[in-house]
């Protein structure tokens, strides 16, 4: 199971679906009005994003106060055999998102395997990327002793075990981390509370969130804590539910005291699926601002699989959906960073979870097979040059 779980590491398996909207600040105003994109008529907007220079994405997020940086996808082998993608990784990004999951972690109840991580703390710190850990509880990736072995009366401890271990091993070189992943769930037989029904819910009850962010800031106290989740940017019941939720909850962890800095956003979009409301998506924004917590851009990328073949054109539909969807969130100034779920499209998870019918490669990332800047890539920095100062 780990070597199979390896070979999909770096990935992630959700996909969420992003259209278009309205939103009143100056930098969107030359958006289009439509909600959502038709494919077959991108014609309609031909925008270049032009740009003055050829400065990083890195550079062009940082004069405005924010972090841009990616997650490799690719694994420790693979990134470490491939110096093109480590060239273009210094050169663009401030930040490095390492997966730290269970399931390659912690093969034993008794044992861990850090060789993965120490690899890419290694990198980043002799390049000089911040590190952010993904993450530290969730309920998948999740190796098969976990079930067997856990009960009410060992869970805390183990839990506590896994998060002492990482953060505590890391404390000053990682700067951040997921502490909890994707705990609310609102389809069928939800709880009142929007809580997910996971093992660490059924053993630890409502408490788990609070322990794992204690735990953590006990174990490096200058570490940024993030509640990272999805599915916030839609016009739809289920994104409205999930909202709110997300809200309550924050507000909980707040009121109580809890040691958490951020929301983590995961962003997975897609063109021409559920329509994007931009009003609604900014109210909830401001609305996570207004705890007093931070928000970042967690997993950024748009997939290209329900678009025509014709490159140009997918390009164009990819890189709207960047630009507009940027312009809307780095619109408010508690966004402190964004990061794209991948850099090049020779490593992203959408190629075996999201292929294309047609079987041609997908794009849905900054740069191409070969490293080379996309439409995408310029839609990204056209967004970080009109963004707000932080």
């Amino acid at each position: 199971m780990v070597k199979l779980f390896r070979q999909r590491l770096y990935s992630r398996r959700r996909s969420l679906s992003l259209g278009l909207g309205a939103l009143s600040t100056p930098i969107a105003w030359s958006l289009t009005k439509s909600m959502a994109i038709d494919p077959a008529n991108s014609a309609i907007d031909n925008r270049k994003f032009l740009v003055v220079g050829k400065k990083s994405l890195r550079d062009r997020a940082q004069a405005k106060g924010l972090i841009y940086g990616a997650f490799p996808q690719a694994d420790d082998r693979q990134f470490a055999s491939d110096l093109a993608l480590q060239a273009r990784f210094v050169r663009e990004c401030a930040r490095m998102t390492v997966g730290c999951y269970w399931v390659t972690s912690r093969p034993s109840v008794s044992t861990f395997d850090f060789t993965a991580i120490d690899y890419f703390v290694k990198f980043a710190n002799r390049h000089q990327l911040r590190l952010h850990g993904h993450p530290l509880v969730w309920h998948e990736a999740l190796p098969t002793w976990v079930a067997a072995t856990l009960t009410p009366t060992n869970a805390e401890r183990i839990l506590t075990e896994q998060i002492q271990q990482l953060v505590g091993r890391y404390a000053g070189k990682i700067h951040s981390w997921d502490v909890v992943n994707e705990a609310i769930h609102v389809g069928h037989n939800r709880r009142a509370d929007g809580l997910r029904d996971t093992l660490w819910l059924k053993l630890l009850g409502t408490d788990y969130l609070d322990l794992a962010f204690r735990v953590a800031a006990k174990a490096d106290p200058q570490a940024k804590l993030v509640y990272n989740d999805y599915g916030v940017e839609y016009d739809t019941p289920e994104a409205d539910a999930k909202r709110e939720a997300i809200l309550n909850l924050l507000q909980r962890l707040t009121e109580q005291g809890t040691p958490i800095y951020a929301l983590g956003i995961q962003s997975h979009l897609s063109v021409n699926r559920d329509r994007f409301n931009r009003v609604k998506f900014r109210a909830f924004l401001s609305s996570v601002a207004k705890l007093g917590l931070k928000i970042q851009i967690s997993e950024l990328d748009v997939t290209d699989n329900n678009l025509p073949i014709e490159i140009a054109n997918r390009d164009r539909s990819i890189a709207r959906m960047y630009a507009d969807y940027l312009a809307t969130a780095i619109d408010e100034r508690a966004v402190i960073s964004v990061t794209t779920w991948g850099l090049s499209d020779r490593y992203t998870w959408l190629a075996q979870e999201k292929p294309r019918t047609d079987l041609a490669p997908v794009r849905p990332l900054p740069f191409d097979l070969n490293y080379q800047p996309k439409l995408a890539q310029q839609a990204i920095a056209w967004a970080f040059d009109r963004a707000p100062k932080r």
